[in-house]
């Protein structure tokens, strides 16, 4: 064994140990959001929006995400966002608008809520943790950021259709 090859490789281990925790307490306490980018993540309309994304949600601080096109608020996270999302079609789930932007609303996992931007191209999804925090709240806090990806349409209800015979 070559002479001074064991204090080297303390000295390596010694100084990874310190980048390690340099990194550590340049990040803080808190980690990212792990999630995953959608299918149209780099969508430009998604670059627009997430540029424009708000500091705190409903109250709830934002985090870091480890995916792009995505957001993340509360600690642990009561809001997620995705942008990129297939666009939605007609449906029959609830469509609300809320400051001006069309959401598609499913309740199917309540206590979690999935708002889906309906009329607006790229799609942006929002999963909300209604035991924390309202829904309506978070929209309204996230309606300005998404008044930068244009509406292409708006939701309809029967009331809007014209039906033969009636």
């Amino acid at each position: 064994m070559r002479r001074g090859a064991r204090p080297r490789r303390a000295r390596s281990i010694g100084a990874a140990a310190l980048v390690l925790t340099a990194v550590a307490l340049l990040t803080g306490c808190t980690p990212s959001v792990p999630l995953d980018p959608a299918a149209d993540a780099e969508n430009p309309g998604c670059a627009d929006l997430i540029v424009r994304l708000p500091d705190t949600v409903a109250d709830q601080p934002s985090r870091e995400t480890n995916a792009q096109a995505t957001g993340a608020w509360g600690d642990p996270a009561a809001i997620l966002l995705h942008c990129g999302v297939d666009v939605p079609g007609p449906t029959t789930l609830p469509c609300v608008t809320i400051n001006g932007i069309d959401w598609i609303e499913d309740d199917s996992e309540a206590p979690l809520y999935r708002f889906t931007s309906y009329g607006r191209e790229p799609a942006t999804e929002i999963v909300i943790d209604s035991d924390r925090v309202a829904g309506s709240t978070a929209l309204v806090d996230l309606s300005p950021a998404m008044e930068f990806i244009p509406a292409t349409s708006a939701c309809l209800g029967a009331e809007d259709l014209d039906i033969p015979g009636s």
